[in-house]
Order: structure tokens, then sequence, then C-alpha cells
């Protein structure tokens, strides 16, 4: 294993870094991988894929998330639960531990990218103490030529190993964290090995910028094209087939994540994929298996004595995850961009049974059911959850918004205004014929015929009935590929008032959750969600 690249590595002192010995600049994935196999961070699967241990962390610590309070945010942030205030003079001390902790370790410096569009691209220096880190910098963010002279507009400082004693003393809550600095332009991961901090991150200071300097909309959403270059964006939380359903193999994967729309159209934030990996099969998911192989990063996923991972191995954690480069997927679309996109999907895996297969949205009811978010959990996800549970996200990713909802709303807004022809699909990819535990979850073939026939334009020729509770205009076929029966949501349930009486419920949990937001939106917006009589309400 060779020693650090001092003749090339760039001079960190501007993050307060005084290490010129065990710099490791720009390393290539073979050389990481090597790297990581002698600090034993993980070990190579039968197919040549790192599989690594992020350690205590296996997920994202949202409640550890502070961003600096100064005269950029204090006005502009969306302050919360979610956006929570850090002092300037924590942050300068918290970063003073963080660089004194690295300039006592071997790092690796990665120089990267986000953004496709060079117009709004963001440079980016990840410096880490582990090798495998580095590789999931390599694999999800951009890979331009690099230059050791020249300074990033961003740094994030990784230091896993670094746990901070009496917390409060710097405002923060554990002895991890993730602390962003906007005036700085830094960020701090302390505490944790999980790469996903490392990601969103980037996310969460791209969702501040590029709304709020360029009038950009920034988006939780994959994004796909054809060969006649028609776009279409999947935005969906965890769970409801997002990245199942834009890996198609008749179009190309313009991005899994993370896009921007602007005046040219869409562009992909990343450079690469982090998909999940539980219960992956060959079968089920071809393009993501298929993309594990050496350059690909596994994350706590368990390996036999063969080294084979097994996917249905959750003894770590259920969030098992794969980061690989976009160019591993065989229909990448590697410009990274897209025209102005023709469909757009909110897909929602609905465990109450209540939703249609799909259903075309206004504009006022699309801005709705962006800052809804809505998707649901099922029984035995957690303890003593006996029936599902409505969970909401506002614009399909509230953890990573840094300003409030109603400006990306706004943003999506006037896309669709501008232009009436792009139409906004409901999809509901969970339940049917009753809520979960008594129906059944729609098959995933239907799921994207209806999205096909979306997309070619056959799907509009059917003929559209309302929801009575919803207001939502669903179709009443869709060729031969799906059941008409399918469609209707209502007629699926044995009982007819069984099913108005989910469907209330359901309704009032959405009217509830817009009430939080409903000061900030149009009135027409409102008008756009379900509507009960005011005696359901109480």
């Amino acid at each position: 294993m060779k020693k650090g690249n001092i003749g090339n590595a760039p001079d960190l002192k501007y993050l307060k870094i005084d290490n010129t010995e065990n710099v490791f600049y720009q390393l290539p994935v073979s050389e990481l991988v090597e790297h990581a196999l002698v600090h034993q961070e993980g070990r190579l699967s039968d197919a040549g894929a790192l599989a690594a241990d992020t350690g205590k962390f296996t997920g994202r610590s949202p409640k550890d998330r502070f961003l600096v309070e100064d005269s950029l945010t204090k006005d502009a942030i969306w302050w919360g639960d979610i956006n929570q205030p850090m002092a300037p003079a924590n942050f300068d001390a918290l970063f003073s531990k963080v660089a004194a902790h690295l300039s006592n370790k071997a790092i690796y410096v990665r120089d990267c990218a986000a953004g496709a569009d060079p117009a709004y691209q963001l440079s980016i220096r990840v410096i880490t103490e582990t090798a495998y880190q580095s590789i999931f910098a390599n694999n999800l963010f951009l890979r331009p030529d690099a230059d050791s002279n020249r300074q990033p507009q961003w740094s994030i400082l990784a230091a896993p190993t670094l746990l901070i004693g009496d917390p409060q003393q710097y405002g923060i809550i554990n002895e991890n964290f993730v602390a962003i600095d906007f005036t700085k332009q830094i960020v701090l991961i302390a505490g944790t090995g999980y790469t996903g901090e490392i990601k969103k991150s980037i996310f969460s200071i791209l969702n501040f910028i590029l709304p709020f300097q360029y009038n950009i909309l920034s988006m939780h959403c994959s994004a796909n094209t054809s060969k006649e270059g028609d776009t279409a964006l999947f935005f969906g939380l965890s769970g409801t087939g997002k990245t199942t359903l834009s890996a198609d193999r008749n179009r190309k994967l313009i991005g899994d994540d993370e896009h921007g729309w602007s005046e040219k159209g869409i562009f992909n934030f990343e450079g690469g994929c982090y998909a999940k990996c539980v219960g992956l099969t060959e079968e089920k998911e071809p393009e993501i298996y298929h993309a594990i192989r050496f350059g690909s990063l596994l994350e706590n996923v368990v390996l036999d004595q063969f080294d084979k991972p097994d996917y249905d191995d959750i003894s770590k954690t259920e969030n098992t995850r794969v980061s690989y480069p976009i160019d591993f997927m065989e229909n990448a679309e590697m410009s990274g961009v897209g025209s102005e996109p023709k469909n757009i999907f909110f897909l929602t895996a609905d465990a109450f049974g209540v939703l249609p297969p799909i259903s075309l949205l206004t504009i006022d009811q699309a801005v709705y059911h962006f800052v809804s978010g809505y998707t649901a959990k099922v029984a035995g996800t957690e303890v003593g959850v006996k029936e599902p549970t409505a969970a909401f996200s506002t614009c399909f990713g509230q953890a990573f918004l840094p300003l409030h909802p109603a400006k990306y709303a706004s943003l999506l807004r006037a896309k669709l205004e501008r232009n009436p022809k792009i139409k906004v699909w409901l999809v509901n990819t969970g339940w049917i014929a009753g809520p979960y535990g008594i129906g059944r979850r729609i098959k995933l073939n239907y799921t994207r015929a209806l999205i096909r026939a979306a997309m070619d334009g056959s799907l509009l020729e059917s003929q559209f009935n309302k929801h009575e509770i919803f207001g939502l205009d669903y179709p009443t076929s869709c060729g031969e590929q799906v059941p008409e029966q399918i469609l209707d949501a209502r007629g699926l349930w044995n009982n007819n008032e069984a099913y108005d009486t989910q469907a209330k419920r359901l309704a009032k949990l959405f009217i509830a959750n817009f009430e939080k937001l409903a000061k900030e939106m149009p009135v027409s917006v409102k008008e756009a969600g379900p509507k009960l009589d005011q005696s359901v309400l109480i």
C-alpha cells in the first residue's frame, strides 16, 4: 500500500487541517479498495463489491443535524425540528475539533461535483478518514477532472471516529452530529460512519441554493427519458417504488434520487445511485443486481461464508444499501440532463386501500399532493402498530428542505402553469381491495402498464370517473394489460360502507396534515384536497 500522495495533495490549511504526510488525494477506486481491506473496513463480495460496515449508525440521525444561524440564514431557513439552529461560535469550536482530529489521521481527499448542468454545478471536496467513505463520494458525486490547486466551493469533513464529549457545551444533543454552515460553505460530520449523511448534506445545500438564489426547483425524485426525449419524473418516499419504476429497460435513467428543474429542463445532481438492497433479487431488480460488482460499495449487507450477499438478512439493519456510479446501469443517460418533463408521477404506497391505482391531477391537486407527500406505514413495521399509519413528508423530502415548503410548491406551480401539457399523476403502488392485512398489494406489472400507458398518451383516451371524497379523476380502462375492475378502488372492496369509512378516515388525516401548512398556501390548493362534512371532522 502506497504512502500519502504528498506531492499532488491540496493544501488543507484553509480547513485548519495541518497534515502533510498522510493525505491520499484522488486515489483510484482500486487503491481505495486495497486500503479498505488492509484497514479491515470491509471485505469483497463474490461479485467484487466492497462490503463495509458503517458501525453504530446504519441510517441518518435527523435529530443530530444542525444549520448555522447567521445573517444569511436567519430569515431564510424554515427553522424547526427539521432545521435546528446552531450558533456560529459553536460551529467554529466543533470545526476546530474535527480539523484537529483529521490532522492526526491518514485522510482521503476526493474532489468531485454535484449538478450535471455546468451553470449550476457545485464543486465539492470530501475529506474522510476511511477509504470506503471516499469510494462512496466517488460513486455518488460527479467525477470531473480534479485540480488540487483549485479550492472547491464546498468542503465536507467526515470524522466517524470522533465523538464529542459534553455535547451540550457545543449546542448539540449527542456525541455525533452533522453541521452545515452556508456562509463558510463547510459541512462537518462526526461520530457516524453512515455515508448517506454525506449525500444528503449536499442535497440539503442544493435545496437551499438553487431555489433561494436561482429560482430553480430542486426535487427528491428519480428521472428517466425515452429515445424521443420524453422525460418523466418519479416522486415517492421509501418503499413506494421510485427506484423500481424509473429503472425501465426501454428508457434511459437520468438519475435515481435528486434533480433540479431549470428553464432548460431536468438535470441530475449526482453521478451515481444509492439503492436499497433489502430483498434484492436478480428477477425483481436486474439493473441494480448487475450493478453490484467491483467498484460498488455495499453497506451493512451480510456476506455468507462464500462471500455471497444475503439480501434477506437484515440482522444489521433493514436499511442495507449499495452505491455505484451511474454508468454501472446499462441504460444510463450519461449527460445527466433531460428535457422538461412530459409526465410527473407521485408514488404512494397506500396501505389503507383507498386511493385508485392511478389518477390524473389538476394543477391545484398536484400542488396539494406534492405538499402532502403521502405514503403509509404498514402493521408490523413498528412495535405496537396494528393498522396502517399515514406518513406525510412534504414535497416528498421534508428531512432535506431548508426552505419553507411553500417555496418549492410555488416553483412547481409556476412550471405547471407555464406548460399545461405536463401531466401529473398520483399512483397508488400500495394496497387494493381492502387495507393491509385484508386486501392485496397491486401487482407491479399492472403499475408498470399504467405508467407506460400514461407516458405514451393512450391512458388519456379512457373515460375518467371522479372519486367522491378525494376528487381524483381516475381512468376506467387501460387496454388488455390491466383488468378494468382494478382501476375502481371502491368497487374492489366487498363492502362499500367499509370502504367509505376507511376513505373518510384517510381524508381526515390528509386534512389535518395540510392544516399545518395551509396559511402559506393558496385557498384553491386547500380546496383541491379531500372533502368531508364538518360533522366528520369533529
